[in-house]
């Protein structure tokens, strides 16, 4: 049986809390940042970025983490 390609991982983070009109977006190769206001699109490249570090000292990226894996390493990096 043929397994089908791994496609890269990508995180997309979205937030809602902009008032002053700026767009703020932040792209990589490995995530997409969009919205929010300054302090959270800082809070949660921030996090991304961590998280990243984090998977990279265990020898991992996007692909092979594990969703709950992702999310608790998110939310302990906010």
């Amino acid at each position: 049986m043929n397994n089908p390609p791994q496609l890269p991982g990508h995180l997309l983070g979205l937030a809602f809390d902009n008032e002053d009109g700026h767009q703020r977006i932040t792209t990589a190769e490995t995530f997409s940042i969009l919205g929010g206001s300054q302090e959270t699109h800082e809070r949660m490249a921030e996090a991304v970025l961590k998280t990243l570090e984090v998977l990279s000292k265990k020898g991992k990226n996007l692909e092979d983490a594990q969703p709950q894996e992702l999310r608790h390493l998110l939310k302990s990096n906010l």
